[in-house]
């Protein structure tokens, strides 16, 4: 019987685990937010807002002024309004972007022309600082909360106050509008509770919900039928539908320190996931992303001081974020502004390149229908292409053995190393691979083995190979002085490594009782 020669099989190089998460879609879109613009302001940036409308200028509210910045260059301060006799609160833009409306410690709520900077307004009925001041959505209103404890509903156009909303005990620190309905608020208070008012059904609240903690600020989702409340070190997300009084759906316990700030974005994250994202910030000096399926955090960011305020422009173009420490950080996306995100806004639409005539004139005359992709119906040929081998595949093929874990040490690849000895011990030939060699050979061996030994992947496979080269080269110990160099290097290599596992026993035998006594409710 003839047997006929089977063709050689590559080697398969082994596959580990990886040491770590990979970076996914939604990671690397939030990393590309770069080149930050670090703007040092006179105190604690404590107010951010973005206008609706292109170009997206942002009001940057610290110490005693409102600065607003120039949408399409960050760097360049557009306007200072500093008409405040104290510390300046909130300032926001109106829904065009024409009027600025803005808080003070003295109890004054001010509106202010964007362009010229004039005082337009004044509505002096608060008691206390004004910490937080919105226009409303048909732009002839403004709602403000004080330290008062009370919210009042102010007329632009006849300066005068239309309602007074009471029912809070403390501080009144948040406020939102809710996009679904214009005469619909959200108030948040360091009374714990956060309240939902209509302002067409009097002074009294529709609805109030236990927060827990200290409300520094609320936030509607884009139904209006949700909303998220932020205080202590935690977030909370409400159904304002459900229950008959507001149902909680998540707590989300993911910040040391108490969150500061909380923001949506309708259309946030990569172009294969565009949707709702939630960011919040907080005092432990972290920004999170959060979707809001699963309310996960799909990405973090650490920043240098304390975060008191953030904002995402509509387009998601620039993020920034105010700090503690005066500091203001805007950062740029990398990427060009998707496609239809500042619909409806004002943004000049794109202008459509015309595609250019394909002649003979141009190469790709000559390449067409190269990527062209074969119908159902056609009939495919299929081309045998020679399969590649590395050099150490070559050598295997003709039982090379020695010259094989050269080639193999020469990628300087621990995975082929790896891979190579264990097929040279499964084929029966290591020891032929590791014998025979003089003191230029063993080198790059002995320094394979200093540097892989220690990891957790190779040291069982390494350590048996360190063991027969020992075994092998015993005799000849101290001819070379490179060799035994490499070989007392190994041997600190080990000792160190030994003292590590030592040191990590005995953390492991600490803990253990502390470990049991927590599970079993023991208190030290």
């Amino acid at each position: 019987m003839e047997y006929e020669p089977a063709e050689y099989q590559k080697l398969q190089v082994r596959q580990f685990a990886p040491r770590e998460l990979r970076e996914t879609a939604e990671g690397k879109y939030w990393r590309q937010f770069k080149a930050p613009i670090i703007a040092k302001q006179f105190g604690g940036v404590t107010h951010i807002d973005f206008c609706q409308q292109y170009p997206y200028n942002l009001a940057v509210t610290a110490s005693t002024r409102v600065i607003i910045y120039n949408g399409l260059a960050p760097a360049v301060v557009g306007r200072t309004i500093s008409r405040f006799k104290d510390i300046a609160y909130s300032g926001c833009f109106r829904s065009d972007g024409r009027l600025v409306c803005a808080g003070g410690q003295d109890g004054v709520v001010q509106v202010f022309d964007a362009n010229s900077r004039s005082v337009l307004r004044q509505f002096k009925l608060h008691k206390r600082a004004t910490r937080v001041a919105r226009f409303g959505a048909d732009k002839l209103h403004v709602l403000s909360g004080s330290d008062d404890v009370t919210v009042r509903w102010w007329d632009v156009s006849a300066g005068s106050q239309v309602l007074r909303l009471d029912g809070h005990r403390d501080y009144v620190r948040a406020a939102a509008a809710s996009p679904a309905s214009h005469d619909t608020w959200l108030t948040g208070s360091y009374d714990h509770t956060v309240k939902l008012w209509d302002v067409r059904a009097g002074g009294s609240a529709v609805l109030s919900l236990e927060h827990g903690a200290p409300v520094e600020d609320v936030a509607f989702f884009p139904s209006g039928s949700m909303a998220v409340t932020a205080g202590g070190n935690y977030l909370c997300v409400w159904d304002l539908l459900g229950g008959g009084g507001g149902r909680l759906l998540k707590r989300l316990d993911n910040f040391q320190k108490t969150v500061t700030c909380v923001r949506l974005s309708p259309l946030a994250g990569p172009d294969s996931a565009a949707a709702p994202r939630m960011l919040a910030g907080s005092l432990d000096g972290h920004v999170k992303i959060f979707e809001l399926d699963s309310f996960r955090v799909t990405h973090a960011s650490k920043y240098p001081a304390p975060v008191m305020s953030l904002g995402l422009s509509p387009d998601c173009r620039l993020l920034a974020v105010g700090m503690a420490d005066g500091n203001l950080s805007v950062r740029k996306h990398a990427r060009p502004k998707r496609a239809g995100a500042g619909a409806g806004l004002g943004a000049p639409e794109p202008r459509q390149r015309r595609a250019p005539r394909l002649t003979a004139a141009n190469y790709r005359y000559f390449i067409r229908g190269q990527n062209s992709r074969a119908a159902a119906s056609d009939y495919r040929v299929v081309r045998q292409r020679q399969v590649r081998l590395q050099a150490y595949d070559r050598m295997l093929r003709q039982f090379r053995y020695r010259e094989s874990l050269d080639a193999a040490l020469a990628t300087r690849q621990p995975e082929v190393v790896a891979s190579v000895l264990e097929e040279l011990a499964a084929r029966g030939g290591l020891a032929g691979a590791l014998g025979g060699r003089d003191a230029e050979g063993l080198l790059p061996l002995l320094r394979h083995l200093v540097k892989y030994i220690a990891e957790p992947r190779y040291t069982r496979l390494l350590a048996g190979v360190a063991h027969r080269l020992l075994d092998t080269y015993s005799g000849v110990v101290g001819t070379a002085p490179a060799v035994d160099k490499a070989l007392g290097v190994l041997r600190d290599r080990l000792a160190e490594e030994l003292g590590v596992q030592d040191q990590l026993s005995g953390l492991a035998g600490a803990l253990e009782p502390l470990l049991a006594a927590s599970l079993a409710g023991v208190v030290f």
